[in-house]
């Protein structure tokens, strides 16, 4: 990683790329960050050309902060604890590489929206960015792999018994199951016969009262504790 001070989007979007979103649309206000000035600009520049996205100055709570790091060390990791604790933001990290230590360290943070910075097209951050946006969890298919794998063996390992004193309903484990697999809010919702609405209150019933960030917070609670 970059040893240089941090680099943060400073000029805000611009008008006339042909992609001005309407009076009626709604746009996801975003504040960008990077460790070097190239990742800056390459992101800032990816996601100007989305009529979704506002670009923003600062990050704070309603906007989603999208950092890019190489790799990362504890100062990433304090800078993500502070943007979505204190800044009360959403986040997400675009990074080059993670060690399998490191994966559970950023869950822990509340951030459930990552993306390689290899794949980090245009349309990639934007389907991040707007993930982040709705509080859902987006992590690449091998990352969400390695999240079950080492939360399953803190389990098994701990050899816990019995149920937490916070437990989980029927109704939220088979849908913790299927976003563990992979499922958006749409196809849970087929496979349960629930309606979208129902699947999207489950999710925030279970977050809030458990006080979990997210849905990768919620997945990791749930294999933590034997559910899945």
């Amino acid at each position: 990683m970059l040893n240089s001070p941090r680099t943060t989007m400073t000029t805000p979007s611009a008008p006339g790329t042909g992609h001005d979103a309407g009076p009626g649309d709604r746009r996801v206000p975003v504040a960008v960050s990077a460790a070097d000035p190239i990742g800056l600009a390459g992101a800032v520049d990816l996601l100007r050309r989305h009529p979704e996205i506002e670009l923003r100055e600062e990050s704070g709570p309603g906007t989603v902060a999208l950092l890019v790091e190489d790799a990362l060390d504890e100062a990433a990791l304090t800078r993500l604890r502070r943007i979505v604790r204190s800044e009360g933001a959403r986040a997400v990290l675009v990074v080059g590489a993670m060690r399998e230590n490191e994966l559970m360290d950023v869950v822990e943070c509340g951030v459930g929206t990552i993306v390689w910075r290899h794949e980090a097209t245009g349309e990639r951050l934007v389907q991040a960015v707007l993930a982040a946006s709705r509080g859902d969890g987006d992590l690449p298919a091998d990352l969400l792999g390695r999240l079950i794998h080492q939360v399953g063996t803190l389990h098994r390992g701990a050899g816990r018994a019995g149920a937490p004193a916070l437990g989980l309903t029927s109704r939220e484990v088979d849908v913790l199951r299927l976003v563990s697999e992979g499922f958006d809010t749409g196809e849970i919702a087929g496979k349960l016969s629930y309606s979208e609405r129902t699947v999207k209150n489950v999710m925030h019933g279970l977050t809030t009262r458990l006080h979990l960030r997210n849905r990768a917070h919620a997945v990791a609670f749930a294999l933590r504790e034997g559910y899945i």
